[in-house]
């Protein structure tokens, strides 16, 4: 079984500290939820897990298996197992969704292919991204389409979901996939998530709300404030955010709290 091991994490951003001490580890299998108020740094981990250039790790680790990822491109951590749904998928005009993921999977899937080695067979290929499609009830002419051109909200994040089904990573990080979806949407891409999550493959699921969570129970619920996992407890911990705010969490940790208001202060000025 792998394991995602973060420790001590710090992550700068134009040399603003954002994340100031993270440790989490999620194993295949499980399901975890990160929650935290606008500005605490759940997206920043996001990122800087996936090997976005722009944040910068200035200390700790970020580990799958005992490999460290900390100087690795985004392109060597796809291929180690880590996969990042974006909040706000980029449109890509004139690429083909079963052209991006053919390329996609092989690469994923073959990391010592050669350049100008061939893709996935084309047959196996087309069968499995059918197979997939039909199990998360998604139209063949969807394939045909321009990645992301088009797309409504709810469509840009079931293609994030196709992805996750073709690449098959180890551990999925969803970043607030739910965000911007009316119920109907979130639905059908919590339903989605569900039926790809197993013993293969851990998930974070970065959320300021409970509706993803409802069918995806997550086994562990972790609190982030100020660039801190502050507590960590299960499902019921989410809807007790839900339904109740951070204030309580804030008042367990005054001192966290205190940086968040000078930070915020800080960044008005």
């Amino acid at each position: 079984m792998s394991v995602l091991k973060i420790t001590d994490l710090h992550v700068s951003v134009e040399e603003t500290p954002i994340l100031k001490g993270v440790n989490l580890e999620i194993s295949q299998g499980e399901i975890h939820a990160l929650m935290g108020p606008n500005g605490s740094g759940k997206s920043t981990l996001a990122y800087a897990l996936a090997g976005h250039p722009k944040y910068t790790i200035t200390g700790g680790s970020v580990e799958i298996d005992g490999t460290e990822l900390n100087e690795l491109d985004a392109n060597e951590r796809s291929r180690l197992g880590m996969f990042l749904a974006f909040q706000y998928p980029v449109t890509i005009p004139g690429v083909r969704v079963a052209d991006f993921l053919r390329h996609a999977v092989t690469n994923v899937r073959s990391p010592d292919r050669k350049e100008g080695e061939g893709l996935m067979p084309m047959r196996e290929f087309r069968k499995e991204l059918r197979d997939q499609m039909e199990e998360l009830d998604m139209e063949t002419e969807f394939a045909r389409r321009y990645l992301n051109e088009g797309f409504s909200g709810g469509e840009k994040k079931r293609m994030e979901i196709l992805q996750l089904a073709m690449l098959r990573p180890k551990f999925a990080i969803l970043d607030e996939t739910d965000s911007g979806l009316d119920s109907d949407a979130v639905k059908v891409v919590s339903e989605g998530v569900n039926r790809l999550c197993g013993p293969g493959m851990g998930v974070l699921i970065i959320t300021h709300h409970e509706r993803l969570l409802e069918f995806n129970k997550p086994q562990f619920t972790h609190v982030m404030l100020a660039g801190r996992i502050v507590e960590t407890g299960d499902a019921q911990l989410a809807h007790e955010l839900h339904a109740n705010g951070y204030t309580s969490v804030r008042e367990r940790h005054p001192e966290v709290a205190a940086e968040e208001t000078q930070e915020e202060a800080a960044a008005v000025v």
